[in-house]
């Protein structure tokens, strides 16, 4: 473990009291959509994703793996309803951060502030990766892109949720991943 590593460490070891340990199973619902986001997600051990509703249809935004933390961080730092929801794909281990208790982090750690902000920036980043890819690329180049880029997806994540991702029918993405 190099330096940085270790004294990050140490830097959220004095915070461990403000987490709570939750375990949840497969499909398990954390957020709503529309719901007031009042928790921080560290994923442990599993997978979440997150999805929105359209017209009843469930079309996955995002996927989010250990060493992860996930919220719907507008909702999160704004009170506001959550765009999107967040659920389990796999049976996870999680630590969780209440809003107040995520703000007492922040507050007395400049250090802690500093990486979640650029947590933010790496977040927004992919998102608008994703946003142009959408825009630029075909279904079968952005699969390309995806087990490229995430490999670990296509291995744990079923194919109906990828499929939703990439804006496809699980029937399209069989043909997609026949052709390669």
């Amino acid at each position: 473990m190099d330096k940085q590593t270790t004294e990050k460490s140490k830097e959220w070891k004095q915070f461990r009291p403000y987490f709570v340990r939750r375990e949840v199973p497969a499909k398990t619902i954390l957020l709503q959509e529309g719901q007031i986001s009042k928790t921080m997600f560290f994923i442990e051990k599993g997978c979440l994703r997150t999805w929105i509703n359209n017209d009843g249809k469930e079309i996955t935004t995002q996927f989010f793996f250990e060493g992860d933390s996930i919220s719907s961080i507008e909702s999160f730092r704004t009170k506001q309803p959550s765009l999107y929801s967040i659920e389990s794909i796999e049976t996870c281990i999680l630590q969780t951060l209440s809003r107040k208790d995520f703000q007492n982090v922040l507050e007395k750690s400049p250090e802690l502030k500093k990486d979640f902000e650029e947590h933010l920036f790496r977040r927004l980043f992919q998102a608008q990766k994703l946003l142009y890819s959408y825009l630029k690329n075909n279904p079968q180049k952005r699969y390309k892109e995806l087990i490229e880029q995430y490999p670990h997806i296509v291995q744990r994540v079923p194919q109906h949720y990828i499929a939703s991702y990439l804006g496809v029918t699980s029937v399209s993405l069989s043909r997609i991943r026949n052709r390669r």
